[in-house]
């Protein structure tokens, strides 16, 4: 049966195969370069979004490959690892895993806050929290985050995942520092957020100051 991910899958193997990025392809079949981003399978409310028949076919068309090649890559006829850009397919077990002190740098994350580029390390983990595609983990350094995390926990995190009250989330904002907070309040246009050490004072942003939030749905302690 096809699913989301199986359908993602497909295109970016084929980007693989073609020596692209899922933006170059994009862009090589006429599309908007962010077509295929990763923020872009995943609506702000957490639905799934799905690629239109029309660009799947103006992605054959520029690549020369069949409709039953797509669909084989979908069905996983086709394996492939990491891509060259760095970005990540669908995980099976294996996760991206990144130290929080570098989450902060640039190149590490597309605009939706899933995981893109180099220098990421890979961890294998229970096929739970696996197999959410964009899926990935940030290693805890220091003590910042006492008594809830400690140095060396990893919290798993799902971009692109609806946020609640009182979830416990990553933020990063647009001046590139990245934090793990509780999630106190959010409107339109300002977010407030918890610390987890009581050590450590509360935050609050206006949202155009965010470049993204994302929940933490599993930590290893």
């Amino acid at each position: 049966m096809l699913s989301h991910d199986n359908i993602w899958s497909a295109i970016d193997t084929l980007a693989d195969r073609n020596q692209l990025t899922p933006s170059g392809l994009a862009r090589k079949a006429g599309l908007d370069p962010t077509s295929f981003n990763k923020s872009k399978r995943v609506g702000p409310d957490g639905r799934q979004r799905w690629p239109s028949t029309e660009s799947v076919s103006k992605v054959l068309d520029a690549t020369g490959a069949t409709i039953d090649q797509f669909f084989g890559y979908a069905l996983g006829h086709a394996s492939k690892n990491t891509l060259p850009d760095g970005n990540f397919p669908p995980q099976t077990g294996a996760i991206p895993l990144l130290g929080f002190a570098q989450a902060g740098s640039g190149g590490f994350f597309d605009d939706g806050g899933f995981p893109a580029g180099q220098g990421w390390d890979v961890v294998d983990f229970p096929a739970s929290p696996a197999n959410k595609a964009g899926v990935y983990a940030l290693e805890v350094q220091g003590d910042s985050m006492m008594p809830l995390y400690r140095d060396g926990d990893m919290l798993i995190v799902e971009p692109g995942a609806q946020v609640r009250r009182g979830d416990r989330v990553v933020v990063k904002s647009k001046d590139g520092e990245v934090m793990a907070k509780v999630l106190a309040r959010q409107t339109a246009k300002t977010i407030e957020l918890f610390s987890l050490n009581p050590e450590h004072p509360n935050r609050s942003f206006d949202l155009a100051d965010v470049e993204w939030v994302a929940r933490i749905i599993w930590a290893s302690q």
